[in-house]
């Protein structure tokens, strides 16, 4: 088994959790029997943990959620009006 961390600081708590509460939505939901993941949040920082049984599938893995946190961030700096407000 191959896991890895990533690990998202965040400036706030606020932010921290919409942030965590998007990925939380789709850590159940993405179908795969490569992969899977568990999203953390402690006060302003939120964990990604991705297993897979390959390389392969732990990048694979690793490119899902860095673009779902892309998504979730975009999302918050639309919100907000400001790009790279969080």
């Amino acid at each position: 088994m191959h896991e890895t961390t990533l690990s998202l600081s965040y400036r706030d708590p606020a932010t921290a959790r919409i942030v965590e509460r998007s990925l939380q939505q789709e850590a159940g939901s993405i179908a795969g029997d490569r992969t899977e993941a568990r999203v953390e949040l402690s006060g302003t920082e939120v964990t990604v943990t991705i297993r897979a049984e390959d390389l392969v599938g732990l990048r694979a893995g690793q490119n899902t959620w860095l673009g779902l946190t892309i998504v979730a961030e975009r999302t918050i700096d639309a919100g907000r009006g400001a790009p790279g407000d969080h």
